[in-house]
């Protein structure tokens, strides 16, 4: 039940409720009264004819004459008092009445009716001697055990009534203390712990507002710790470049300035030493270069704000093109080369950076390739296109109605399962011997290509076992007849 439901449906129990018991009470109590009031109007009115029968006797309503008989009937619940004509008092049992007159208008009224007051019950009535009015007899009946009962049963109901309403009052205290104050202290506790850089315990949430309040702050506190976990992993990876990028640049520069040095120093080099120091010192420097350029591309990479600049191009011509021009290097080692482009259509990228991808992964394919092995550099927008992959290749998740495919794949020394899903890290490499024999490059290479795959709105995928190759497929998306890519809305 939402909590604003619950408040008002509160409140008016609180408000209804007790006015419910306080009307069955009162009702209650109002029978019983009525019950009473017959009862006692039945009991009075048979004393009163045994009283009646003594005060109509006309010999009472003369000043001298004996009152004893009277005196007899008198008891804390009776009180009699005897009227001349003329309303003056001739006997009353009542102290303070015995000055007191009746008015013509008070002698007549309700006379022979029995009249049920709070305090007691009444009757008057007109005695008459051979048909001559000599006088009234007023009598009063007390009803002190109807007041007592009154009293004890009106003590009664106000008794259950507060007790009610405080069982009701604490009752709804106690659920509003543990459906509002309880859950919204621990959500405010929560809040401080997670104010204070501690992790909290998330509790289980009901679907009200307090509890959908606990889900946003629980989902908050999920993206801030998210968030707070990227930029930590982005501080460490950007120390860790830094600090492998000083030292992959010490070296080269520690041998550009023994180089350097020696040709300046030593007069006695022959010739062709001379030459040896220079091209030493240019490949040192080509190294430091590439070092930088992959350095300034990554981190301009990383930027969310960074867009490629993409053109409209034929897509087999194109990926002809990149595809080519790594025979000779191939050749160095060996290695056997499969480059074929079966692609249709047109595809939006970024020349440059394309060309970019293409040397990143074909440099690292020949790297890792055995000698007298087979390498394979494809691009495909269909099945038929596609070479013979290695069999822990899934061909089942490929998308060629949204993607064209971009495939380089090496007969080599593999990726291990544990390091796979490292491989895009920025500076991982997976020979972490890195040799200063054979420059390794700047461990960049892969990540720069996920990301310049990503800008162009694909994605890559690597698949690799060890001793057998590595598979690495680029997905780049087509483009539609309107002239954006598949995954553009």
């Amino acid at each position: 039940m939402k909590l604003k439901k619950w408040l008002l449906l509160s409140y008016l129990i609180v408000m209804i409720l007790p006015i419910v018991v306080a009307y069955i009470l009162f009702a209650w109590i109002n029978s019983y009264n009525n019950d009473q009031k017959v009862r006692e109007y039945f009991e009075t009115t048979i004393e009163l004819q045994n009283v009646k029968e003594v005060l109509e006797q006309p010999k009472l309503y003369h000043p001298s004459s004996d009152k004893s008989k009277i005196k007899q009937l008198e008891s804390d619940q009776l009180s009699i008092s005897l009227y001349n004509p003329d309303g003056l008092i001739i006997y009353t049992s009542t102290p303070g009445l015995s000055l007191t007159a009746l008015g013509k208008e008070d002698m007549y009224e309700n006379l022979y009716s029995l009249e049920q007051g709070y305090q007691a019950f009444t009757y008057r009535q007109p005695v008459f001697n051979k048909q001559q009015l000599i006088g009234f007899f007023h009598v009063e009946v007390a009803r002190n055990e109807w007041k007592s009962n009154v009293f004890s049963r009106s003590l009664f109901m106000f008794s259950v009534f507060l007790g009610l309403f405080l069982l009701i009052y604490l009752t709804v205290v106690r659920l509003v203390n543990r459906k509002l104050n309880v859950r919204l202290s621990s959500l405010m506790e929560d809040m401080t712990v997670f104010a204070s850089g501690k992790p909290i315990k998330q509790k289980e949430t009901n679907n009200d507002e307090i509890g959908i309040l606990q889900k946003h702050f629980y989902r908050m506190s999920d993206q801030i710790n998210e968030a707070q976990e990227t930029v930590q992993k982005e501080q460490r990876d950007k120390e860790f470049m830094v600090a492998t990028i000083s030292h992959d640049l010490k070296t080269p520069l520690t041998s550009i300035k023994a180089y350097a040095e020696s040709l300046h120093n030593e007069q006695e080099l022959s010739v062709r030493e001379r030459e040896e120091y220079r091209e030493v010192i240019v490949q040192k420097s080509d190294f430091m270069k590439q070092m930088l350029d992959d350095l300034l591309t990554h981190t301009l990479l990383q930027s969310p704000s960074y867009e490629l600049e993409l053109v409209s191009v034929d897509a087999n011509e194109f990926f002809d093109m990149i595809i080519s021009g790594y025979e000779p290097l191939c050749k160095e080692k060996n290695i056997q080369l499969h480059a074929y482009a079966n692609v249709s259509g047109t595809v939006e990228v970024n020349p440059k950076q394309m060309m970019r991808v293409a040397d990143n992964l074909m440099s690292n394919a020949i790297k890792y390739s055995y000698e007298c092995s087979h390498l394979w550099i494809v691009a495909a927008s269909s099945q038929e296109g596609l070479p013979e992959l290695f069999s822990f290749v899934d061909r089942s998740k490929l998308d060629f109605d949204q993607f064209i495919y971009f495939i380089v794949q090496n007969e080599g020394v593999g990726i291990s399962e544990t390091n796979l899903d490292k491989v895009f890290n920025p500076m991982y490499q997976v020979d972490q011997a890195r040799s200063k024999k054979d420059e390794h490059g700047t461990g960049l290479g892969l990540s720069i290509t996920k990301q310049i795959i990503e800008k162009h709105g694909g994605h890559v995928h690597v698949a690799s076992n060890e001793d057998v190759g590595t598979t690495v497929l680029c997905a780049i998306p087509k483009q539609k007849a309107g002239g954006k890519n598949n995954n553009e809305n």
